[in-house]
């Protein structure tokens, strides 16, 4: 689809010199660009798929700490590739960028935040001009740790408010990665002109500028988590309340529709009580008819851990907060869209932090949610 939207605009500007290169044969493509051994092992690698290569290996290649950028193909069955194969649609390859960055300058959560202001998460038929499977866009992680981070960026973008609908972008296992052709690579710097148009034409730039607009790049949060820890318990028995201290030291149990937020309304955030992390969000607090503030799904999923409760003759499971290791109640799999779950949260194990008091209480991060 690029080649064709190029090919119609080089002929009304009258570029016929430069004629397109990507009709020539694989076999014939001079020796690879991109064949580069990156030995330094403080670099390390991510993987994207965000439909065109060319544009997103141009807008990876503008941030601070990406040492390279190498745009390829991946995702499919058929090994080693070429553009042909990979533009009909039939080897289900993705075209597809490699980031080698430096983490002491950038992390891999600033380069999901880069991902994610650079593609539309809500097509899945293509990006912009550019339609077909091969062009969806993709998270490819190469290891546990990337998993879980890309799968809470998502999650946390979903909540955002940013895209009208919810992301479809899939997070899958990275495989294999084939480089693209030379011409292919850089090709933005060795092209400007037919790139530029192109770009210009893709509508690209149009959709992230009616998205984002001028909103800055998500900050690191003012609450670290070198910020939330759990105090001593004589300091926790002279702040706690006798309930809250049973709630969330002993696993109590607040009694139903007599507890301070199973009916509150507002908008804000809940925190820890004990630890003041954040946990979860009135976007997702519903009525859940059981007497306890219920919500569908926590604010930042990387502040639950959960665990078997065998107590009570029965099999739950237990949801407490990570800092502070508070006990906060029980999720179950009976709650509405679209999580489908239910997490049934104590009170007195909470603190509501109302919408207009989260920047002057350190969680301005959290603005963002109630943009809508």
């Amino acid at each position: 689809m690029k080649a064709i939207l190029i090919f119609g605009i080089t002929i009304l500007i009258g570029i016929v010199l430069f004629g397109f290169q990507h009709t020539k044969n694989h076999n014939q493509v001079e020796a690879m660009e991109t064949d580069k051994k990156y030995d330094d092992k403080n670099l390390r690698k991510a993987t994207f798929a965000g439909g065109c290569f060319w544009c997103t290996e141009s807008d990876f290649e503008k941030i601070d700490g990406v040492v390279e950028v190498v745009s390829g193909y991946t995702g499919g069955d058929e090994k080693d590739p070429t553009y042909e194969q990979v533009s009909s649609g039939a080897t289900g390859h993705y075209e597809a960028v490699q980031v080698y960055y430096d983490p002491q300058k950038i992390s891999y959560e600033e380069l999901l935040e880069v991902f994610w202001r650079h593609v539309n998460p809500t097509d899945a038929g293509g990006q912009f001009v550019d339609r077909g499977p091969q062009y969806r866009s993709a998270i490819f992680y190469h290891d546990d740790e990337q998993k879980a981070l890309a799968e809470k960026s998502k999650a946390e973008m979903d909540r955002s408010g940013v895209f009208k609908s919810s992301l479809v972008t899939p997070i899958l296992p990275l495989k294999s990665f084939y480089p693209a052709e030379t011409y292919h690579q850089d090709y933005y710097k060795k092209n400007p002109l037919r790139y530029k148009w192109y770009r210009s034409g893709s509508g690209r730039d149009q959709y992230l500028e009616s998205t984002w607009g001028d909103k800055p790049y998500k900050k690191k949060p003012a609450n670290s988590d070198a910020t939330y820890s759990k105090p001593s318990d004589a300091v926790l028995k002279e702040k706690l309340t006798p309930l809250q201290y049973k709630v969330t030291q002993k696993e109590g149990t607040e009694p139903p529709f007599k507890n301070e937020y199973w009916n509150n309304k507002k908008e804000g955030i809940y925190v820890d009580i004990v630890s003041g992390e954040p946990l979860f969000s009135s976007t997702d607090k519903f009525e859940s008819g059981t007497g306890w503030p219920s919500f569908t799904r926590p604010l930042v999923p990387d502040n639950i851990v959960e665990h078997q409760d065998r107590s009570l003759f029965m099999v739950r499971t237990e949801v407490r907060s990570k800092h502070g290791d508070s006990h906060l109640g029980h999720v179950f799999p009976d709650g509405p869209p679209p999580t489908g779950l239910r997490y049934c949260i104590n009170s007195a194990a909470l603190r509501f932090v109302p919408r207009e008091d989260l920047e002057s209480q350190g969680y301005g991060d959290y603005l963002d949610q109630f943009a809508k």
